[in-house]
């Protein structure tokens, strides 16, 4: 395709610009009347403590919305969930066809399906360092490592220029699973000449290379070999070459295999179908393994990052139908913590240390886990094989973004933005610059249903959970006057034995009737009056009694 003098090449990050996770890439060609747009992954984050009841949280697509009748498809780099997890609840805004390479597309598969969305949705399977054609894009895959098998960067080839998206990577020079990084795709490709590199930043501040795998089944075959009683290892069910060395571990050691957690399950069943976990032992049943003997079992568990539904949670409440640990048993955690996750982890750990069971991580043992991500000589070296003339910064938070901005330029990288996400940056022609700003945000899973993170019911949800709830009923006669005495009942509010609660909540409801008999005669004809009223002056004494502004809802009852 020829340019013409009006056309632009612009990146736009939706997701994964100021966050580590929830990808969302935009590349846009075309004159700004017209582009024509590529999607480069669509992934979710996850709730925390700050976000009750959320498990789940997507990109607000509402500028795709704008602009889905030019999105000519959406490109997966990789199958870890905050890079595809997104595609069963936003595919149907955008309706674009998929591309993803074979493991990928598996897993895509199965959301879709999940989502009644499989018939709907044009999935195209891309061989390893594979090339597609979608318009004034020429995509050509580049085989990298990573913890999950099958990552690609991508080099996108325009009119204006070439692109080298990264994804999610590292160099591991003995990956266990899958080929090793094509360093001669990546050296051509700058030998041809890289307008822009838009690349990972997790671990820019971190010195040195993050760590073969192959160094990691060495640390667990050791660990797993000494250890009595049951063992069970904690790890991300995406990083399949973790699940075959921690298995192949435990062959070695005498210990047959059970899978915990449906991810487990899932991502063997992905990556047998792409010709990974060969040659291993047909896994034990969780309702057969209590008769393996104890220190010839192992369990292969989600939940490492504390998730309370998952396998070594029920395990650690003591609420697993078939799988006990105690006394003498071995929990150890292959994998990082990501941030955010402390406080559940610890408490899970906790929780695991008072049946009894020892604990192994990374901190004590540091051999049985490496990071799935570049750290500050594996950036060097990309950009030694890449020399960009523009480095883009993402998969990070804004401190993450900022460094390897400043890092980029340390090594001589001509020009270095590090935008937000909804800053559209034009690439060429001429400097690169952010050139407009666009929606961006995030929706929330919330009961099944996505809706915007400030939404009312969430926000309630929040304000309720940090300052508690006063339930009021207020019943008037037929001439509006108060016919009974006003009660208050609370949730999540304290008391102490110099002021019980039951005294607290008994003032509480005496303010409600003076609330109540201050108002005019019409306005205590309206029940939305008489709420108002009460709730303002139940705020303001509970702001008196705890320091805290609760959520009041209040019953108006009419004889």
């Amino acid at each position: 395709m020829k340019k013409t003098e009006n056309d632009e090449l612009v990146f736009l990050p939706l997701g994964g610009s100021n966050e580590i996770g929830m990808n969302l890439n935009l590349y846009g060609f075309g004159p700004p009347h017209a582009r024509k747009w590529i999607v480069v992954d669509l992934g979710v984050t996850f709730g925390d403590q700050t976000t009750p009841g959320v498990e789940i949280i997507t990109p607000d697509p509402a500028y795709l919305e704008t602009i889905a009748e030019d999105v000519l498809a959406i490109v997966l780099t990789h199958a870890h969930e905050d890079h595809i997890g997104a595609i069963g609840w936003l595919w149907p805004r955008i309706k674009a066809p998929v591309y993803a390479t074979p493991f990928t597309a598996f897993l895509v598969r199965e959301k879709l399906r999940d989502k009644n969305l499989l018939d709907q949705v044009s999935i195209t399977e891309v061989p390893l360092s594979g090339n597609i054609q979608i318009g004034p894009f020429d995509i050509t895959l580049i085989t990298l490592t990573h913890s999950i098998p099958e990552p690609n960067g991508m080099a996108i080839k325009t009119p204006l220029g070439t692109i080298l998206h990264t994804g999610d990577w590292k160099i591991d020079p003995d990956p266990i699973l899958g080929a090793p990084t094509d360093i001669d795709a990546l050296r051509k490709l700058g030998d041809e000449g890289v307008l822009a590199m838009v690349c990972d930043s997790t671990n820019v501040f971190v010195d040195g290379s993050a760590g073969s795998e192959a160094d990691v089944r060495i640390a667990l075959d050791h660990l797993i070999g000494t250890l009595k009683g049951k063992v069970a290892v904690g790890c991300f069910a995406s990083n399949v070459a973790r699940m075959d060395s921690v298995i192949r571990a435990a062959e070695a050691n005498g210990r047959r295999v059970c899978l915990l957690g449906r991810s487990m399950h899932r991502m063997s069943a992905a990556a047998r179908s792409v010709g990974f976990l060969k040659d291993l032992k047909p896994f034990v049943d969780d309702r057969d393994a209590g008769g393996v003997p104890a220190d010839q079992i192992l369990f292969l568990c989600t939940g490492s990052q504390g998730e309370a539904r998952a396998a070594l949670s029920r395990i650690a409440e003591g609420s697993h139908p078939h799988i006990k640990l105690g006394q003498g048993d071995s929990v150890l955690f292959s994998s990082r913590i990501i941030p955010g996750n402390d406080i559940p982890i610890r408490n899970l750990q906790n929780k695991l240390s008072d049946r009894g069971v020892r604990i192994y991580t990374d901190r004590d043992h540091p051999g049985i886990h490496v990071s799935g991500h570049p750290c500050r000589d594996e950036l060097a070296q990309m950009y030694q094989w890449a020399r960009p003339t523009i480095a883009i910064p993402t998969h990070g938070e804004r401190r993450h973004l900022i460094e390897h901005m400043a890092f980029a330029r340390d090594l001589q990288v001509p020009q270095a933005l590090a935008p937000r996400n909804g800053d559209m940056v034009r690439l060429a022609p001429g400097p690169a610059m952010i050139i407009d700003e666009v929606p961006a945000g995030r929706l929330f899973l919330d009961g099944g249903v996505l809706t915007p993170e400030n939404s009312d019911p969430l926000r309630e949800r929040r304000h309720a959970a940090t300052n508690g709830v006063l339930m009021v009923a207020v019943t008037l006669d037929r001439k509006n006057k108060l016919a009974a005495d006003a009660e208050v009942r609370a949730i999540g509010l304290p008391g102490d034995d110099d002021y019980p609660l039951k005294e607290a909540l008994d003032d509480l409801a005496e303010d409600a009737e003076e609330a109540v008999e201050e108002l005019s005669a019409e306005q205590r004809a309206d029940d939305t009056a008489v709420r108002k009223a009460v709730a303002r002056a139940l705020k303001r004494a509970s702001q008196r009694i705890w320091e805290r502004r609760p959520v009041v809802e209040t019953l108006v009852t009419r004889l």
